[in-house]
Parts: C-alpha cells; sequence; structure tokens
C-alpha cells in the first residue's frame, strides 16, 4: 500500500531532497512549497500523480484548514516532515519587533499550524513525525539568539509532544542538521551589527562568511538520516546530523552539566529572612 507524505518546504533544500527520496520509494507526497514553478517541476519528475502540489505559505490565516483539506482529499497521512523555516541570524538587540514575529511566525506558529493541520490523521496511521529543528535548537552563538530560540521552541514542542502521543503509536523525530550546503544560509537574513557587538556577532558572522565550502556538509546526508528514522520502529527522539551537530550539542551539554554541578549546592534564604 502506497504510503501518504506531507513534507514542507518542499520546493528546495532537505524538503526538496526527502521528497525525492520519498517518490523513489514509491510514496505520495503532498508537496508545499511557496514556489509553485518548483512544484511542478517536482510533480513532472515523478510518476503521475503521486505529487499534490500545493503552494502554499504555511503562516498564511489559511494555511492550517488548506493543510486539513488536503490530507482528508488524499485519503490519510503516514508521515509529516515539518522543514519549512526562516534564518535570521543578528545582535538581539538590534532585531526588530517586526523581524522577530516574522520568525517567531514561521518557525514557531506556523510548525505548529501544520501539526494540527495533520495529526488527527498521524493518530489514526500510528505515523511518524519529523520536525526539522537545527544544532542551534540546542545552544546558541553570537547572532543566532533569536533563530536558536525558535528552534528550541520546537525542539521543546515536539518533546512534549512525543510523550503526548505515546499511547497512540504515532512517534516524533527533531532532526538537528549541523551546517549543510543548502539555499537557507544563501536566504538567511542577516543583521548587521552595531560597533559594540562588532568583536562578538561580527566577529562570528565575518568568520562564518569566510568558511570555505569544505566547511558545509553534503544536504543529502541529512535527506537520508530522515528516510532512515521514517523507517525505524523505535526511532529517536533527537538525532543530531553532522559532525558539527554532534560536537556542539556534546560540548553543550557538558558545559551545562557542569554549571549545574557547580551551583547545586546553591540555597537562596527563604522568602522574609536576611542573609
Amino acid at each position: 500500500m502506497t504510503s501518504t507524505w506531507l513534507i514542507t518546504g518542499a520546493t528546495s533544500g532537505f524538503g526538496r531532497l526527502v521528497a525525492e527520496r520519498a517518490l523513489a520509494a514509491g510514496a505520495h507526497v503532498i508537496a508545499v512549497g511557496r514556489r509553485s514553478d518548483r512544484l511542478a517541476e517536482l510533480a513532472d519528475s515523478a510518476t503521475e500523480g503521486h505529487v499534490t502540489e500545493l503552494p502554499l505559505d504555511i503562516t498564511a490565516p489559511d494555511a492550517e484548514q488548506v493543510l486539513a483539506d488536503a490530507v482528508q482529499a488524499a485519503g490519510g497521512l503516514d508521515v509529516l516532515v515539518n522543514n519549512a523555516g526562516y534564518g535570521l541570524f543578528g545582535p538581539v538587540e538590534q532585531i526588530d519587533a517586526d523581524k522577530a514575529r516574522a520568525i517567531f511566525e514561521t518557525n514557531v506558529l506556523a510548525n505548529l499550524a501544520v501539526l494540527r493541520a495533520t495529526l488527527p490523521a498521524l493518530r489514526a496511521s500510528r505515523g511518524r513525525i519529523v520536525q526539522i529543528s537545527s544544532l542551534n535548537g540546542q545552544f546558541a552563538w553570537a547572532s543566532s539568539g533569536l533563530y536558536s530560540a525558535s528552534k528550541a521552541a520546537v525542539e521543546l514542542a515536539g518533546e512534549a509532544l512525543a510523550h503526548e502521543l505515546a499511547p497512540t503509536g504515532a512517534k516524533v523525530t527533531i532532526v538537528e542538521p549541523g551546517v549543510f550546503a543548502t539555499e537557507f544560509a544563501a536566504r538567511v537574513d542577516v543583521v548587521a551589527p552595531h560597533d559594540v557587538y562588532a568583536p562578538t556577532v561580527g566577529k562570528f558572522l565575518a568568520d562564518f562568511s569566510s568558511l570555505p565550502p569544505s566547511a558545509f556538509g553534503n544536504a543529502e546526508t541529512v535527506a537520508d538520516a530522515v528516510m532512515a528514522v521514517v523507517a525505524m520502529e523505535e526511532p529517536p527522539l533527537r538525532l543530531a546530523v553532522g559532525a558539527d551537530a554532534v560536537e556542539g550539542i556534546r560540548e553543550s551539554l557538558r558545559s551545562r552539566l557542569a554549571e549545574l554541578d557547580r551551583w547545586e549546592s546553591f540555597a537562596p534564604a527563604p522568602l522574609g529572612r536576611a542573609v
């Protein structure tokens, strides 16, 4: 029986690569993205009838209903790859309210709208939910504050969802890619730092922009990882992909554990009692 997948951000990057692999495996793919020309290209490259093109901005007010209608028309859903996202880097202080609102609307609120639209069908099929996060969902560096915060929200919502869905048989995996060569890096919104942040944000952005192509992983690796976890009977809750993600997350966890141990005995005086 043909499985049905819904993939957001299916026009490029990880989403496109996963869509191609799912189609090669015989799946029916509801391909969601803003660029109708790229969705048409995907459909033209696949077996007729195996791609449902869904040109959609997932932040649109009616996106949840449009997605739910597409799932219903497909007769159900087996796999969700919640992949669409927006990159924003710059000093926390300098990112204005409109930009902050935009990144949370795309990376968090739209992600939740996709979940609401698809979860009834995924529960019924005991399906698989893949939440695409980032190594920055586990830690932040100078310039990644708002992006990291949005991905951390995806991580913790996904963790809670995994607990909530446990009795249904539906499984959640949060995929945490490192730095890979996709169109995402070329499309990120960068807020140039003021002088006060030049030694931190400015230095990081300059160092990052000077990285050679060899520093960026092959995006195929992430797509292969998504396919692997979807096929697992008991997939991991979190999967870091790329040596930089594994080492960065490991170092962050070690640092947090060391800080927890260092301050474990800290006990503020009870309220109303002088120190």
